[in-house]
């Protein structure tokens, strides 16, 4: 499995597809506003589009990172497979134990 990360311009780019009042809003972002934060309109337009990224993920009770792996993956299947091996590994490294975790995130153990 490739990590999350790899798939993220992917999982945006369809984001934005099925997010037409984003685009729109994104293209529409004024400059002078870019420039007062002292960063490029694209500086200015990506930190905006990870934002709306990141609330449309807390919208469906997920984390940016589920929200990826959720636009890019093939099947509901295959998110949630590779969904729980991630969590796994999360609660792996943390030194939780796997029902512990799934409590605390919410997930079927």
């Amino acid at each position: 499995m490739s990590p999350p990360g790899d798939n993220h311009q992917l999982a945006l780019d369809r984001f934005l597809n099925e997010h037409p009042e984003v685009a729109t809003e994104l293209n529409t972002l004024n400059p002078l506003a870019a420039q007062a934060k002292g960063e490029t309109l694209a500086q200015y337009r990506a930190e905006r589009l990870h934002e709306a990224f990141e609330a449309e993920a807390e919208r469906q009770g997920l984390f940016a990172w589920e929200l990826t792996l959720k636009l890019t993956t093939e099947s509901a299947e295959a998110f949630e497979a590779q969904r729980l091996e991630v969590h796994r590994e999360v609660a792996q490294m943390a030194g939780l134990d796997w029902s512990e975790y799934c409590q605390l995130h919410d997930l079927p153990g």
